[in-house]
């Protein structure tokens, strides 16, 4: 799966085939989401988490806000940089935001309380596609690549988790990947929490 073409098509299904999931299902998943994030120690303690708006079918993270806040933790949203890389704003209920050039929500903030992806702890990432090794299918913007690039060479979990969120109908069997590509640390579906360093586990 290298072709652009061919990563544009799967896109597609991919879209259509989390469109398709019923309102009652994606609240339900949603919910379950949280208890899987629930088993990964670092969500539970990481101070700066940045998450993301849910659009489009993905996974609203609504189910986690309560659980972060009663532990302290500080919430993060992604506000998009004149640099083509993403930086992060804290955010909670009630805080304005203003659509973004693709009308996604950003949290309104001025340059100085934005925070740099290196700044954050552990990053919840939305996406189209994953496999088990990690490997995530985005939207084709280029946005997480570029932001979080410093971690492409790693052969370990680093100082900043990144942890897809995902359907457990959005796994593929294997995602080829590019050379910019990011690899994911875990994957929370509503079925499990996915490690995806395996060899890593002590």
């Amino acid at each position: 799966m290298n072709a652009p073409d061919d990563r544009q098509a799967l896109r597609a299904q991919l879209r259509a085939r989390r469109r398709a999931v019923a309102a009652r299902e994606r609240i339900a998943a949603a919910e379950a989401v949280g208890r899987s994030l629930g088993e990964l120690a670092d969500f539970l303690t990481d101070t700066r988490v940045g998450g993301y708006w849910a659009v489009d079918g993905e996974l609203s993270l609504h189910a986690i806000l309560p659980g972060l806040r009663e532990r302290g933790q500080r919430y993060h949203l992604p506000v998009v940089h004149a640099d083509r890389r993403l930086r992060f704003a804290e955010w909670t209920a009630g805080t304005a935001v203003v659509p973004n050039r693709y009308g996604i929500p950003e949290p309104q903030a001025g340059e100085a309380d934005l925070l740099a992806p290196h700044k954050l702890d552990l990053v919840l990432v939305p996406l189209l596609g994953f496999d088990r090794a990690g490997n995530r299918l985005g939207y084709g913007g280029g946005w997480y690549d570029r932001s979080f690039a410093w971690l492409r060479e790693r052969d370990e979990p680093g100082d900043t988790l990144l942890v897809g969120v995902a359907h457990s109908a959005q796994e593929l069997e294997r995602i080829e990947p590019q050379p910019w590509d990011v690899r994911l640390d875990y994957v929370a579906t509503e079925r499990e929490l996915i490690d995806c360093w395996p060899e890593k586990a002590p």
